[in-house]
């Protein structure tokens, strides 16, 4: 009886659809099909745990069609599984009846899944022929297709289970290589970002309700006395806390992205045997030819879970071979670029005094740095750091007067004394370098969450000029003075997905009593 006007009549599948017979449908679907007039091509399957050969193998599926899906490939007929539970069942193709693997099968009704909808996964092995053939079985179900990268979560996003700045940690905690990124990746995930916007989105939608209502219903004397002066309060507040939100110096993108680390110095001097040293494999040449490094070098690493993008660069000279000197172009390029130059430096040609040999120091900063704006910056910034290389060249007792002296000696940036090729004040090297790092960084466990997107940056930058037009215009035109509030959301509505002026008019009829 109930078949008939399914296929018939098209008011009522979607009555079906919507309504409570949908477990109904769910037990009447066979291996057969989804019938024709409950097709939806929209449900999707995918390889979820990656390519290669592994162990276990998770092939995901979403949509309306999952418990046909399940019921086909696992040989269920009556029942299904209890939801979130393991079950241990054969998979067999649906027209075939080939059984492809043995293994386990778990069942999401919606909306308690992560896309919010209907949602199926098998935990197969994970050779590459067994999620092959699983992959094309589930693909010859009508109403099923491959999914598209990243559909998944988009769909989480349009069922309201993550905000955007939720699915952008959740990506920043796959591509997480360091365990200050995981850290990061997975604070924002768990909604941190989220509920600050959120909680700065909730008092932006109170002030433009609030001032639309003064601007719609003031002249009838219906609003309370002062209600404008509480919206310049609040206001007031909002762009406080916005403008200390973007003075973080950046450090949730840099984490995010990776500390730019700069070797720069004189030819000769051991740039690039500092980074073969520090990436431990032999990324540069290395010869006793000066101006053997031409081009930038780079290298990513790990210094103490903070990750580092760490660049070679060609020796700084005056040069007339064309090619060295777009060298040390790219070089002088890269120095304005980083976060952190390590000036290199051979400690061999020094003098033994030790105010004359900071004074050679500071010499050859003005050589890397061009300007003497840039020296004063670097001696005050944590923007360089000075490298004595080669200390195994000097006499113990000079090397450690050098180690000794000019932790003391005002005028100059923090100096380390090392040897590449003994390895000798390494270990103090990198120390201090991940001191660096860090500071650049931060932690990703204390204060307030950071910002980790440029494009969150520039919204909350727009933010910030939208509430400056709510100020100027406040005395002059309230009406103006509200499209700066409705800006200001509009920005916020952005970074996170979630604006709507349904919302605005709840808060109006939520707030005031219209009429009282």
């Amino acid at each position: 009886m109930l078949l008939t006007p399914i296929h018939g009549v098209r008011s009522t599948v979607h009555f079906f659809k919507t309504s409570r017979w949908t477990p109904l449908l769910r037990q009447l679907s066979s291996c057969d099909g989804v019938p024709p007039a409950l097709v939806d091509a929209e449900t999707i399957f995918a390889l979820s745990s990656g390519h290669g050969k592994c162990g276990v193998a998770v092939v995901r599926i979403s949509g309306p069609a999952s418990a046909t899906a399940l019921r086909c490939m696992a040989g269920l007929t009556r029942n299904l599984p209890v939801p979130r539970s393991a079950l241990l069942r054969s998979i067999t193709h649906p027209q075939s009846r080939e059984v492809l693997d043995r293994g386990l099968v778990l069942w999401f009704p919606a909306p308690h899944s992560f896309t919010g909808e209907d949602s199926v996964e098998f935990h197969i092995h994970g050779g590459p022929a067994v999620t092959a053939a699983v992959l094309q079985a589930l693909g010859s179900l009508s109403g099923m297709r491959p999914a598209e990268s990243g559909e998944f979560t988009r769909r989480a996003f349009q069922a309201g289970k993550l905000d955007l700045t939720e699915v952008e940690g959740l990506g920043d905690l796959i591509h997480a290589e360091t365990e200050a990124q995981r850290r990061q990746a997975l604070r924002q995930m768990s909604g941190e970002l989220a509920r600050l916007y959120q909680g700065w989105t909730h008092n932006l939608k109170r002030c433009l309700a609030h001032v639309e209502a003064v601007i719609d219903f003031g002249e009838d004397e219906l609003i309370e006395d002062g209600v404008v002066t509480q919206v310049d309060g609040m206001v007031r507040d909002l762009q406080v806390e916005m403008a200390g939100h973007l003075r973080d110096e950046r450090r949730g993108e840099r984490l995010r992205s990776g500390v730019q680390v700069v070797i720069a110095g004189a030819t000769n001097a051991g740039k690039s045997s500092l980074l073969n040293t520090l990436c431990q494999r032999p990324a540069a040449i290395v010869s006793p030819i000066a101006g053997t490094t031409r081009d930038v070098v780079e290298t990513a690493l790990d210094i103490g879970g903070f990750p580092v993008l760490l660049s070679d660069t060609a020796g700084l000279r005056d040069s007339w071979d064309l090619v060295e000197k777009e060298g040390v172009r790219r070089a002088r390029e890269r120095v304005q670029q980083a976060d952190l130059t390590l000036v290199v430096v051979d400690c061999s040609h020094l003098p033994t005094d030790i105010q004359q040999a900071a004074a050679f120091l500071q010499d050859h900063l003005r050589s890397v740095l061009l300007t003497q704006e840039q020296v004063n910056t670097a001696l005050q910034s944590d923007k360089y750091l000075v490298v004595l290389n080669k200390a195994d060249l000097l006499p113990e007792e000079q090397r450690q007067i050098l180690k000794m002296k000019f932790g003391c000696i005002g005028g100059l940036p923090p100096v380390c004394v090392l040897s590449c090729h003994t390895n000798e004040g390494l270990q103090d090297f990198l120390t201090t370098l991940h001191g660096r790092v860090k500071t650049l960084c931060g932690d990703p466990l204390s204060g307030a969450p950071t910002l980790t997107q440029a494009r969150h940056r520039a919204h909350l930058q727009q933010c910030v000029a939208a509430l400056d037009q709510y100020q100027r215009y406040r005395d002059l035109d309230l009406a103006l003075a509200a499209e700066g509030v409705r800006l200001a959301l509009t920005g916020l509505g952005r970074i996170t997905g979630k604006v709507g002026p349904e919302e605005i008019l709840d808060i109006i009829f939520k707030d005031f009593c219209i009429g009282k």
